[in-house]
């Protein structure tokens, strides 16, 4: 609790600073929380999770292991919140979230993230409680390039270089990365393999979970990246961009986890064709296409289980595989200089498919009465039609959305196949008072459909995880905001309560004799609010403050089968940050940075969850410019090298369990990186 109070008398303070210089600051938009320059800010690791759970105080990181981290916004996350890379889907292929969507894109190729909280996007197919728009870099006209050598605590190495420019009516770029890193420390000095080995202590049990000794001390992941873009001027109004991005990562350790993973493939098709100003019937016309694809076998291999004699031992891979590919044509028509008007429609396929295997061989050669196979090549197909106006009369600005989708369901098996149809919508207002005051607010309904693992999910033992029956999950909510923006100070307030319709919720208590989780997801009724607080304070031309607090608050309204604890899983309590940053010579940076939460005592402990400390750590950076287009970069993470564990143990993911409490990941202790850098 002192980390919060903390917290607190800081930003207290910097709203409580007397008089205001007179400094322009930029508006803060009153719909979206946007991170520009994530490349160019977030040097000291590639994971994109990690950068939005420091900077954005309503995002919280679910920690996996040292990279390819997920993210809960507003208490939401998987299929709850839609990630796009470049307007293009890409789903995790890992059942147990090793490899979530936000993960198969790299902060050195970001140049902005964009989150919308909220039922607001109609554009998309799943929004239900947020879009997270990842942007990557564009082609430039003229010559540009970079080069990024990173150096970092417990082994961290990387080097990163992209080029770019253009001829006529091409511009090209062409980005490509490399990096790994061994097992980070805990504050306690343990690493991955330690802290597994400290929980064996209290649940001796799952002895076969530890690391052999050949594989305790190994890297806890390689990783490379490419990615290319071209984009064409066909004519003055027409334009053709096309793009690819692949990430190759390697033996990537999940030690809360009873696998790790050998491999995590990933390929980002895209292709856009625009044509601007076809006379009074189109301002914009834009035709998308996408194809990614993910390939993630986990294993067994590098565990003491691996080594014992069958059926239980030997070494087990749960290979899993998964397409994406959508096509979507948007038409935007300025039907006034107050009204502008999208008409789209969008269509898209994700296949997912995954086989088990024992020593290279099928499951069933081990087990008759084990499965080979997890998700019998399951296929989503969606089609949706979706409209938005926007409106402007003076000071006011309305924002109307509707969207309809038609999704079907269906396995390559004898499993029910489930059709869904959704109509949906929001309207948002924003109203400028007064120079110095905007309120905005809305109110809308959105849906998200099942998933295959929630549907049709297979474990090896044969029992059916899935809930084949499932209906898909509805989001009503209301949105209630006001931004200040005075000479030294802006400040935005957002307030919201959402009801949630058939949430689709992990029952552990759904378990046959064995053990083994049975028809495990549940829909029920849930009701999450809060509140978020963001703003920036100008003490001087060349030192502000950036700050943030934000709460959330998490209650079933109806209760999941055999259970009692009414609180919602997956609620991050009170978090807040604060940096102090001052700007000298030629856009140099020097920052430190507090950020924390309170304890979290609101948690489903019907379902894993557990009480979790408060914690509170200080960051330093900076960020030198030198002449002629070199850069070094300095920082210490984790100051005071504090022990601390940040994510929960719902246990919708399979993480190691002994019988008492889940097993707990902790955060890296003192970080120490170093990054030099040239562009020209």
């Amino acid at each position: 609790m002192k980390n919060t109070i903390y917290l607190s008398l800081i930003c207290t303070t910097l709203l409580s600073a007397a008089e205001p210089t007179a400094i322009e600051i930029d508006t803060i938009s009153v719909e979206s929380t946007t991170l520009e320059d994530v490349s160019g800010e977030e040097i000291k690791s590639a994971d994109a999770a990690v950068a939005l759970s420091h900077k954005v105080p309503n995002i919280s990181l679910v920690r996996r292991s040292g990279i390819a981290n997920d993210i809960i916004v507003r208490g939401q996350k998987k299929d709850n919140i839609n990630v796009l890379i470049d307007n293009a889907k890409i789903y995790g292929a890992c059942p147990n979230r090793m490899d979530p969507a936000i993960s198969h894109v790299l902060t050195n190729n970001i140049e902005s993230i964009e989150i919308i909280e909220g039922p607001y996007d109609v554009e998309n197919f799943g929004s239900l409680s947020a879009l997270v728009k990842v942007k990557t870099k564009k082609p430039t006209k003229e010559l540009h390039g970079s080069v990024n050598l990173g150096a970092g605590s417990f082994g961290y190495q990387k080097a990163a270089a992209d080029i770019s420019g253009g001829a006529g009516p091409v511009r090209f770029i062409l980005s490509a990365s490399g990096e790994k890193s061994g097992q980070y420390l805990d504050g306690d000095g343990n690493n991955f393999s330690e802290q597994v080995d400290n929980y064996i202590i209290t649940n001796p049990t799952l002895g076969g979970t530890a690391y052999q000794d050949q594989y305790r001390d190994m890297d806890a992941y390689t990783k490379m990246t490419l990615m290319g873009k071209m984009f064409i001027d066909i004519t003055d109004h027409q334009e053709l961009r096309l793009g690819y991005t692949a990430n190759r990562s390697d033996d990537i350790l999940y030690p809360s986890s009873k696998m790790d993973a050998l491999y995590d493939d990933s390929n980002i098709y895209t292709a856009e064709y625009i044509v601007r100003n076809i006379g009074s019937i189109s301002k914009k016309l834009d035709f998308q296409y996408y194809l990614s694809d993910v390939e993630h076998p986990m294993s067994t291999e590098y565990r003491v289980s691996s080594t014992k004699p069958l059926p239980m031992g030997g070494i087990k891979i749960s290979k899993l595989t998964t397409q994406t590919q959508g096509v979507k044509v948007i038409n935007t028509t300025e039907i006034s200089s107050d009204f502008e008007l999208k008409i789209g429609v969008d269509g898209s396929v994700r296949n997912w498919d995954g086989k088990y295997s024992v020593n290279g061989d099928p499951a069933t050669t081990v087990n008759p009465a084990w499965s080979d196979t997890s998700m019998n090549d399951v296929d989503t197909s969606n089609i949706g039609i979706f409209s938005e106006l926007k409106q402007s009369i003076n000071t006011i600005e309305i924002n109307y959305g509707i969207r309809y989708d038609n999704t079907n369901v269906s396995p390559s098996s004898d499993q029910q196949e489930n059709d869904y149809s959704s109509l949906n919508g929001n309207i948002f207002v924003s109203y400028e008072t007064t120079p110095t005051l905007t309120i905005f607010g809305g109110v809308g309904k959105a849906t998200r459909v099942p998933d295959a693992r929630e549907l049709y999910f297979y474990g090896i033992m044969g029992n059916e995880t899935g809930s084949p029956t499932l209906d898909q999950t509805t989001n009503y909510e209301a949105d209630l905001g006001m931004q200040n923006n005075y000479d030294s100070l802006t400040l935005r307030t957002k307030l919201f309560y959402s009801m949630l319709k058939d949430y689709i919720y992990y029952n552990a208590s759904n378990v046959n004799g064995m053990g083994a989780a049975v028809n495990a997801f549940e829909n029920i009724d849930a009701t999450i609010y809060g509140i978020e607080v963001t703003g920036s304070y100008y003490f001087l031309d060349t030192l502000y403050s950036d700050f943030g607090l934000a709460y959330q608050r998490g209650k079933k309204d109806t209760l999941t089968t055999g259970q009692t604890d009414t609180d919602l899983a997956e609620i991050p309590p009170l978090k807040g940050n604060v940096a102090l940053n001052y700007l000298y010579y030629q856009e140099s940076k020097a920052t430190v940075e507090f950020i924390g939460a309170d304890t979290w005592r609101n948690y489903d402990a019907d379902n894993g969850e557990q009480e979790l400390a408060s914690w509170g750590i200080m960051n330093l950076k900076i960020d030198h410019k030198f002449p002629y287009g070199f850069g070094l970069a300095a920082g210490v993470d984790n100051v005071f090298d504090k022990t601390y564990a940040l994510s929960n143990t719902y246990k919708d993911l399979t993480l190691l369990s002994g019988g008492g409490d889940v097993m707990l990941m902790n955060e890296p202790g003192r970080y120490y990186y170093l990054n030099a850098s040239y562009q020209f």
